[in-house]
C-alpha cells in the first residue's frame, strides 16, 4: 500500500464563489492510464491499463493496489462499483482482450467473468441500473453496434437485435476514452455516443431493446472527433462532450446538453477535447486530459478549473473523483448546499 496524503480543498455550492477550487493530486504506484473511476459509500476506486486497479478506503488519502493478476494483460477502461466489496471491471481490445471481471471482496481476488466471443469485437462501455440488470457497449459488428444486455449481475449476457438499433454510419466510431460513452438513467433509460466524421447520440427508453439516434452539436470534421462520452446532471439533463483526440487543446464545441427544447452546445470556453463530466447537486465539473471545468449551474455555463485535467471522473456524495495519465489521481471535495 502507498501512502498519499494530500488537502481536500472545499467547493462551495454557489454561483456567487470567486475562489476556484484547484484539483489536489496525488501519483499512483502504477503509472497507468487510467480510464475508469467510481466512487462508493466509503471506497475510491480507479482502473486502467496493464491490469491496473487501485482502491481507497480513506477518501483518496492512501491507495491500495488490487491490480487483476490473471492473464492477458489487459486495458481496464471502465469499472462499475455496485458496493464497497463488489466491483465489475471492463477490458478492452480485440477478442477475447475485451474482457469482465468480478471482485466481491475488495479487490483481493478477482474471478473472470465473461470473455468477448467474437475475435473481431471491442468492448467500450459498460453501465447499470442496478447490480442485477446493465448493459455493454461494444464496436460494430455486421454493420451495427452490439449492445448486450444481462439480468443477472453480468454472469450471462444476451445481445440486442439488430433490427433494435440503427445501422452504422460511414466512418462511424465509439470511443472507449473514460468509461461514460455508455450511460443509464431513471426508468430504464439509456444512452451512448460516437463520433467518427460525425457526432451522434444513440438513446433508449425500455432498457436498451430499442434505440433511437440523433446527431448532436459537436466538433466533427476528422475521423478522431466526435462524441466521447455522456453524463446526467442533477436535474436529470443529457450532457455529451467530445472533440479530437489528435486535437486535444484545440478551440471546438466539446459539450452539449439536451433540454426540453432540444439539443444545444454549452456555454463553455470550447477549451479542448473533454471525456468526462461528473456533478454534486448543481456544482459540475468536465475534464479531459489538458483541462478541466467547472460550473455551479448544473451545467449551464462554465469556466476554467485551474490545474491539469483528467481522462475520467465519477462523483460520490461530497467529492468529485479525477483520474488520468501516468497513474495520477485528484480529488475535490463539495460542501452541501445549505
Amino acid at each position: 500500500m502507498i501512502r498519499l496524503f494530500f488537502l481536500l480543498m472545499i467547493i462551495p455550492l454557489s454561483a456567487d464563489a470567486v475562489i476556484l477550487p484547484e484539483w489536489q493530486t496525488a501519483q499512483l504506484s502504477a503509472k497507468a492510464s487510467l480510464r475508469g473511476s467510481a466512487v462508493g459509500p466509503n471506497s475510491l476506486w480507479v482502473s486502467g491499463s496493464d491490469n491496473a486497479v487501485f482502491r481507497s478506503t480513506d477518501g483518496g488519502k492512501s491507495w491500495q493496489d488490487v491490480s487483476v493478476t490473471q492473464q492477458p494483460v489487459t486495458d481496464f477502461r471502465d469499472i462499475e462499483l455496485f458496493d464497497d466489496q463488489t466491483a465489475i471491471v471492463m477490458g478492452v481490445g480485440s477478442g477475447v482482450q475485451s474482457r469482465l471481471y468480478l471482485t466481491e471482496d475488495g479487490g483481493e481476488n478477482w474471478q473472470l467473468l465473461y470473455e468477448n466471443p467474437d475475435k473481431e469485437g471491442f468492448f467500450d462501455s459498460i453501465a447499470f441500473w442496478d447490480r442485477n440488470r446493465g448493459l455493454l457497449l461494444g464496436d460494430p459488428v455486421d454493420g451495427y453496434y452490439v449492445v448486450m444486455e444481462t439480468k443477472d449481475g453480468g454472469h450471462t449476457w444476451s445481445r440486442i437485435g439488430r433490427d433494435r438499433i440503427p445501422p452504422l454510419l460511414e466512418n462511424e466510431a465509439a470511443f472507449a476514452a473514460s468509461g461514460n460513452t455508455l450511460i443509464t438513467g431513471p426508468n430504464g433509460e439509456a444512452w451512448f455516443t460516437t463520433g467518427g466524421f460525425q457526432a451522434s447520440v444513440y438513446a433508449s427508453e425500455d432498457y436498451g431493446h430499442n434505440w433511437q439516434r440523433s446527431s448532436v452539436p459537436l466538433h466533427q470534421k476528422t475521423q478522431t472527433a466526435g462524441g466521447y462520452a455522456l453524463a446526467l446532471n442533477q436535474r436529470g439533463d443529457v450532457f455529451v462532450m467530445g472533440g479530437d483526440f489528435q486535437d486535444r487543446p484545440g478551440k471546438y464545441n466539446n459539450l452539449a446538453m439536451r433540454d426540453t427544447d432540444g439539443w444545444h452546445v454549452a456555454d463553455n470556453d470550447q477549451r479542448g477535447l473533454r471525456t468526462a463530466m461528473a456533478c454534486i447537486e448543481s456544482t459540475c465539473v468536465a475534464s479531459g486530459k489538458t483541462a478541466s471545468d467547472i460550473s455551479f449551474d448544473h451545467g449551464v455555463s462554465w469556466q476554467p478549473l485551474g490545474g491539469e485535467g483528467f481522462y475520467t471522473l465519477a462523483a460520490g456524495s461530497d467529492l468529485i473523483l479525477g483520474a488520468g495519465a501516468d497513474g495520477r489521481v485528484g480529488v475535490i471535495r463539495v460542501s452541501p448546499q445549505r
